[in-house]
């Protein structure tokens, strides 16, 4: 029998990629897992019903948690699935790493970080070299313009473009500079245009609600 994961999903871009290349790897991952936070809004768990829509184009099954019942639940959770994995997107941020590492350990599995400690500028263009193409919802407005909201990547020319608007900010805004929902990927059957409701504004992000329409 094969080994198996689970795989945090927020929509974004460097979860799904992390998704992307455990599968290239051979690994089988039947769930993803969105999670409802406790510290501040959320611009992906505040469009959840949109990530829905994407979650049922991977054709895996979408789990979600509160995580107002600690992350001791979570692991708990986790456990009593029968996965081998615990598959998220971190690349440089430590602290989070660590998180999902005494995650995993608590629920007796291992944690996988495919993308972890790569450069962010050639991890992007990576992404998009390998069929991924992404949106910007939700801008840190210390950092990103309001009009940056709905930029979508679809080519080198679309991130070379961003980067020269926007130097300071990291290529796949690892930072928080930006968030984002992938519209295409190798994960989905079918292709989505980003459909912008209204822009609302959070204590340090300006977001979108959000639709996905299939292009």
């Amino acid at each position: 029998m094969g080994e198996k994961g689970i795989a945090f999903f927020s929509g974004g871009k460097d979860g799904l990629y992390a998704l992307h290349l455990a599968e290239e790897s051979g690994i089988d991952v039947p769930y993803l897992l969105a999670l409802k936070t406790t510290i501040g809004l959320s611009p992906h768990w505040e469009n959840l019903g949109p990530l829905k829509t994407l979650a049922e184009a991977t054709g895996k099954e979408l789990l979600t948690f509160d995580m107002g019942s600690g992350s001791g639940a979570l692991a708990e959770f986790i456990g009593s699935l029968g996965v081998d994995y615990l598959i998220a997107g971190d690349v440089l941020l430590e602290d989070h790493r660590k998180w999902v590492e005494g995650l995993a350990e608590k629920a007796g599995i291992d944690a996988l970080e495919p993308i972890w400690g790569r450069n962010t500028l050639g991890l992007a263009e990576n992404m998009l070299k390998d069929g991924f193409e992404w949106a910007i919802i939700a801008v840190d407005r210390e950092k990103l313009p309001h009009k940056a909201l709905g930029y979508t990547f679809r080519s080198k020319d679309d991130l070379e473009g961003f980067l020269e608007a926007y130097p300071h900010v990291d290529p796949v805004g690892e930072f928080g500079e930006f968030h984002t929902v992938v519209l295409a990927s190798p994960l989905f059957e079918e292709r989505f245009e980003l459909e912008i409701n209204s822009v609302e504004e959070g204590d340090r992000y300006n977001w979108l609600r959000f639709g996905l329409v299939r292009a």
